[in-house]
């Protein structure tokens, strides 16, 4: 049998509680994406959120929270990962905001302070930068503390790693709930501020219209997707840990994680010694579905000026089946693959 990439954990307690809403006929945002909010607040402790239709919405108003009080004379620039989801461009494009890329280091796929810093020494003198979105890139966690540092401000985007940091640093999150995100409700994103202060700024957008705002049949799954997630996350781990082990007697090289407390448990992936396309074809025809873990970046559509790394990585890095629905057996034979790659 055939194992997939990817797969959304959706089981009969997600089915029941999407077949309430549709019974019920309460199927738009109403009730349900109230009590998302209320249940996730449990979890994550933060002062203020919105429960919207969509990641890029949720960027779109975060970034639009920030640029209130701009310099108009001034053209608005932010710094993003060339690593970062490719809808980040057409956020920033619709905002009429300029991207600044910034690269990554071969062995961590997050943007570092360090790097950071170098973008903003070379930034044109005619661009202010009003803002950093920090990608929580393949469920790894990048030091957002140390960038927030910096004193401009920063948005995580925590949609691969929620569940692994209960730290956040960031003015806003941006929590994604789309199919490949560690939660799903089959789209959608919460959006939320930590601070009073922050939620300030988020609470301007109490208002808004539904049609921007996350539809009940959606919130319903969502919330059994927040409720279960420590069951989740120790069969990611029991998966991650077994190919961990079989990548040991490989060639080819894992991302370092920083420190225990801060495991990857979204994916695993490997950078490749050899070409990606053969590792590919050579899984498929033992009917294992891997793919370019960067395909759907901006780097994956297409090469950033000034990131080498980022450009590298995208042409050889893979990404193997990690979900909590996958069979032991599977991931069994998932191990076996990684120990014999070409």
């Amino acid at each position: 049998m055939k194992i997939e990439v990817t797969s959304p954990t959706i089981r009969r307690k997600e089915m029941d509680a999407v077949l309430t809403a549709m019974v019920e006929e309460k199927i738009g945002p109403g009730e349900r994406n109230r009590l998302l909010i209320q249940t996730a607040k449990e979890q994550i402790k933060f002062d203020y959120a919105l429960a919207l239709r969509s990641p890029a919405v949720a960027l779109h108003l975060a970034l639009k929270a920030l640029n209130v009080n701009a310099d108009s004379n001034r053209k608005q620039a932010v710094i993003i990962s060339a690593l970062s989801p490719r809808f980040y461009l057409q956020v920033l494009n619709d905002l009429q905001l300029t991207p600044l890329f910034c690269d990554v280091s071969q062995d961590f796929p997050c943007m570092s302070r360090e790097l950071i810093e170098n973008v903003i020494a070379k930034k044109p003198e005619q661009l202010e930068i009003s803002a950093i979105v920090l990608h929580h890139t393949l469920g790894f966690v990048p030091d957002s503390a140390a960038v927030s540092e910096l004193g401009i401000p920063v948005i995580e985007d925590i949609s691969q790693s929620y569940g692994t940091s209960p730290a956040f640093s960031g003015t806003f999150c941006i929590l994604g709930l789309e199919e490949r995100d560690m939660l799903t409700s089959g789209g959608g994103a919460l959006l939320f501020a930590m601070s009073r202060k922050d939620g300030t700024l988020l609470r301007h957008f109490s208002g808004i219209a539904d049609e921007y705002c996350l539809p009940d049949i959606n919130a319903a799954l969502a919330i059994v997707q927040i409720k279960e997630i420590h069951k989740n996350i120790e069969r990611r781990k029991e998966i991650i840990n077994a190919y961990q082990q079989s990548s040991l007697r490989t060639r080819h090289k894992r991302f370092l994680v920083k420190t225990e407390e801060e495991n990857n448990i979204y994916s695993f992936s490997l950078i490749l010694e050899t070409g990606l396309k053969d590792v590919i074809t050579y899984a498929r025809k033992k009917e294992i579905i891997l793919e370019n873990a960067f395909e759907r970046t901006i780097a994956g559509a297409n090469p950033c000026e000034n990131c080498p790394v980022s450009n590298s990585l995208a042409l050889r890095t893979v990404l193997f089946p990690v979900y909590p629905r996958l069979h032991s057996a599977d991931a069994q034979r998932v191990s076996r693959l990684i120990m014999t790659l070409p």
